[in-house]
C-alpha cells in the first residue's frame, strides 16, 4: 500500500484568480482528488461538528433507532448499507436540506432529545454547500464553460446532502494472503465512484480513504485543517470524460475507529445531465441522464441488493 499525497491547493484566492483555477482544474484531470486550505470554514465549527458525529455513534441505540432509515426515505441512520452489492463496515447518519424545501423528496429525521445537533449539522452543511458552489465555479472555468452552465442546476430544488461515517472496530480487516496474494477481510466502503457532481469530505486524523491510480491502491493523508474533495460521476459526464470520477474505497481497522464527514453536491431531480465540454474533435460521450431516475437507482441499490448498480458507463454513447 502506497501513500499518495494528491494536490493540496490553497483557494483563499477564489473565484478571481486564475493560477488557482488553473491548478483545480489539473487536479481534477489528473486525480480526480485533491484537497484544500485556507478554505473559509470556521474551524471552531468544523470541531463542533466532528463532535457532534462522535456523540451521536457513540449515544444511545435508542438515539440512533428513533432516527432509523427506511425503504421509503433515505434519510437518517442506518448500519447496513451496501457499496457495489457488499455490506459496508461503518454506521452512517444522512441528512438534506429539506427545511428550505431543497429536496422535498427526502426528509430529514432528527432526534428530539438532541435539539442542538440539527443546529450545529446544518450549519456544517451551508458551510460545504457555499464552499462547494466555489469550486463547481473554478471547475467551469478551467473547463472554459460559463458557470451557470454547471450552476443551473443547483439554484432551486437541488438534492445534496451530508453524512455522517463511523468507522468501527473490525475483527477481519482487509488484508493480503501473503501466499496467494489474494485480499480477504471486511473493508469500510468498497471500491467506488461517487455519483453526484463533487464530494467534500472532512474526516479525522486516522488515515483510511484509498484512490485506485496506476492499477494500485494509495492512501491519502488528510492535511490539518484541509477539506478532501473529489470529483463524481456527473462531472465525468458534463466534463465529457475529460474529468473523470476517482475509484476510491474506505479501509476498516482493528485497532483504531474513525469519524469522516463527506457533503455530496447533487443536482436538482428535473436536471438532465450531459456532456458539455464538446467539439468536433470530441464529440459527446454519453447520452443524456436524468438526475432524479439515476439518483433513485443508485439509492435503492445502497439500502437493499437490486443486482447490478446504476453506473453512467450505461449511458455511454
Amino acid at each position: 500500500m502506497k501513500t499518495l499525497n494528491v494536490p493540496t491547493i490553497d483557494i483563499a484566492g477564489l473565484p478571481d484568480n486564475a493560477a488557482i483555477v488553473r491548478q483545480i482544474g489539473v487536479a481534477c484531470e489528473d486525480w480526480g482528488f485533491f484537497q484544500v486550505v485556507n478554505h473559509g470554514i470556521d474551524p471552531e465549527l468544523r470541531r463542533r461538528f466532528l463532535g457532534a458525529c462522535d456523540e451521536f455513534f457513540h449515544g444511545p441505540g435508542s438515539l440512533k433507532r428513533s432516527v432509523m432509515r427506511t425503504e421509503a426515505n433515505p434519510m437518517g441512520f442506518y448500519d447496513q448499507e451496501l457499496t457495489k452489492n457488499v455490506r459496508d463496515w461503518k454506521e452512517i447518519f444522512d441528512y438534506g436540506a429539506d427545511w428550505r424545501d431543497a429536496d422535498p423528496s427526502c426528509q430529514s429525521q432528527w432526534p428530539a432529545q438532541w435539539p442542538q445537533l440539527q443546529v450545529t449539522l446544518r450549519a456544517w452543511f451551508m458551510a460545504c454547500e457555499t464552499l462547494s458552489l466555489r469550486l463547481m465555479t473554478a471547475i467551469a472555468q478551467a473547463l472554459a464553460l460559463p458557470p451557470e452552465r454547471l450552476l443551473e442546476g443547483f439554484v432551486q430544488g437541488h438534492t445534496s446532502y451530508a453524512r455522517l461515517n463511523y468507522y468501527p472496530l473490525c475483527s477481519e480487516p482487509l488484508a493480503r494472503d501473503p501466499v496467494s496474494g489474494v485480499e480477504q477481510g471486511h473493508l469500510g466502503i468498497s471500491r467506488h465512484t461517487d455519483s453526484g457532481a463533487l464530494t467534500v469530505l472532512v474526516q479525522d486524523e486516522v488515515a483510511a480513504l484509498q484512490v485506485y491510480r496506476d492499477d494500485s491502491w494509495h492512501l491519502i493523508e488528510p492535511v490539518p485543517d484541509g477539506l478532501i474533495i473529489n470529483i463524481g460521476d456527473m462531472l465525468q459526464v458534463w466534463s465529457n470524460d475529460r474529468m473523470r470520477a476517482p475509484e476510491h474505497r474506505v479501509l476498516a481497522s482493528s485497532t483504531r475507529e474513525r469519524f469522516s464527514a463527506p457533503f455530496f453536491l447533487n443536482p436538482a431531480n428535473r436536471t438532465v445531465v450531459q456532456p458539455l465540454a464538446t467539439d468536433e474533435q470530441h464529440p459527446a460521450c454519453y447520452q443524456p441522464i436524468n438526475w432524479g431516475e439515476f439518483r433513485l437507482g443508485r439509492a435503492a441499490g445502497d439500502y437493499t441488493d437490486q443486482g447490478e448498480e446504476i453506473q453512467i458507463s450505461q449511458f455511454r454513447c
